[in-house]
């Protein structure tokens, strides 16, 4: 183990474990990416957000082939939330940190986009094996992790030894407790989510019909998210306190759920639910939200859900595992060129992915108050946010992704991506501060310079450190 076969071993290849490996590749370190499944392969979290869209994936240079894959575009998201009886829509135009062609993400099948990631990663030079299992990491004498053992599709041990560990293994794995953290559970987020797949649902009017449409109901939440013209994504994610309701027949659960929510019976209409294939079965997750003791140890770095995971009412899950495998990659990369020092780097790691996910944490908390009228969420998102912007952008700016001011979001060829889309700002708007600022969306587009934006990734503190000029790796500012 003196010397190591890698420069990084990365555990996982999904967003999170595809983004730090071909970031850290691109800057010409050797990375092995251990993947336990093939491609492709289902995976839950279909809802992307402007901030993953185009701040991460032009990084990665992957934004042609996820803008030819097909995927439904989504220019914001409609709510039936709070006391106000009808739902009420928001759109990324309205903030001026998402101009232009910048202002829609994308809903996507995982099994697709998670491909083109790992696709992607194998183009920058990182070896791939996938049907690889990590077993265990290894660690020295001191307690640094040196390397992993992992068994291929044979059923065959190996033993592979590189500089650092990347742990993006997910929400069930237990790898990252070599790293010495604690996982810690949140007391407000003790859901479980129950969901499927539709065929032939109705879809919200235009120019809205691509947005993920969330309706609170008395056991908790639908998500209604629609991923092609035909194909739906539908989940209800209920309280604790409803846990029982889940436990039994899921099919019986699941149209007494719909029962007890007339807005998406009615969407739903006479959609058939599918039986067959990887979309074919009920799904059970348990949404319990968690905050890990720490994102990384001597040696190894923990990202998206082996880090932590928060309510996914603002489909924040892609996003987070990317922006966080966007900061490690920086970390790791400054430690192996040496411009920044190891505590540094991973202090600085751990201050932005930990920030990131305090803002959707502690804003959720407030949004589960549905006692609450929309201009108020939109207020508290500017209070917790500490924006500078109105209340609406401050909302539209968290929920986009981009309220840190840490992610560039680059408009250079994108237009073509939306010229079949009609754009009307404040087309299915509702609400006082919001119909305002959606009448005022289109001036925000205009005004807002395309391209390059300024303050990505800048120093959180004097002298701190800050992102570099190829956004791949810390240097002192």
């Amino acid at each position: 183990m003196s010397s190591p076969q890698y420069d990084v071993i990365v555990v996982g290849g999904g967003p999170a474990g595809s983004t730090v490996s071909t970031l850290v590749s691109k800057a010409g370190h050797r990375v092995l990416l251990l993947e336990k499944e093939k491609f492709p392969r289902y995976q839950i979290g279909e809802s992307l957000l402007p901030a993953t869209v185009h701040g991460v994936i032009p990084i990665l240079g992957v934004e042609k082939e996820v803008a030819e894959a097909g995927f439904t575009v989504k220019r914001g998201g409609t709510f039936k939330w709070g006391k106000r009886p009808e739902p009420w829509t928001f759109e990324f135009a309205v903030s001026s940190k998402m101009p232009g062609p910048t202002s829609f993400a994308y809903q996507v099948e995982r099994m697709k986009f998670d491909d083109i990631l790992l696709r992607n990663a194998r183009k920058h030079g990182v070896e791939v094996r996938e049907e690889s299992s990590v077993v265990k990491a290894i660690t020295d004498e001191t307690g640094r992790v040196r390397g992993v053992h992992y068994k291929d599709s044979d059923g065959k041990v190996h033993e592979v030894s590189a500089r650092y560990v990347v742990d993006s293994s997910g929400n069930t794995s237990r790898l990252f407790k070599a790293s010495g953290a604690e996982r810690h559970y949140s007391p407000f987020f003790r859901n479980l989510a129950l969901f499927t797949y539709f065929e032939g649902a109705g879809r919200l009017p235009a120019p809205n019909s691509g947005n993920i449409f969330s309706v609170a109901f008395e056991h908790g939440w639908f998500w209604f998210i629609p991923l092609s013209p035909t194909l739906t994504s539908v989940g209800a994610v209920v309280h604790q306190d409803s846990a029982e309701l889940v436990q039994g027949d899921p099919d019986e659960a699941m149209r007494r759920f719909i029962d007890a929510c007339p807005r998406i019976k009615d969407i739903l209409g006479d959609a058939k639910r599918i039986t067959e294939g990887p979309y074919g079965s009920y799904r059970v997750r348990k949404d319990w939200s968690y905050c890990n003791s720490r994102f990384s140890g001597p040696g190894m770095v923990l990202v998206g859900d082996s880090a932590c995971f928060v309510d996914p009412v603002f489909s924040s899950g892609v996003h987070l595992a990317t922006y966080g495998g966007l900061l490690a990659a920086r970390s790791i990369n400054g430690c192996l060129a040496g411009t920044v020092d190891e505590d540094a780097a991973f202090a600085e790691f751990e201050k932005r992915y930990r920030r990131e996910y305090g803002l959707f944490h502690e804003f959720l908390i407030g949004f589960y108050d549905m006692n609450k009228s929309e201009d108020s969420y939109f207020w508290q998102a500017r209070k917790v946010s500490e924006s500078a912007s109105n209340d609406v952008e401050a909302f539209v700016e968290l929920v986009g992704g981009v309220a840190s001011n840490d992610l560039r979001l680059t408009a250079d060829d994108l237009a073509a991506t939306v010229e079949s889309v009609e754009h009307k700002p404040g087309g299915a708007a509702n609400g006082t501060v919001l119909t305002r600022m959606l009448k005022a969306g289109a001036g925000l587009q205009g005004r807002a310079l395309l391209g390059s934006r300024s303050g990505e990734g800048a120093a959180l503190e004097p002298g701190g450190l800050r992102a570099s000029d190829d956004g791949l790796s810390w240097v002192r500012s």
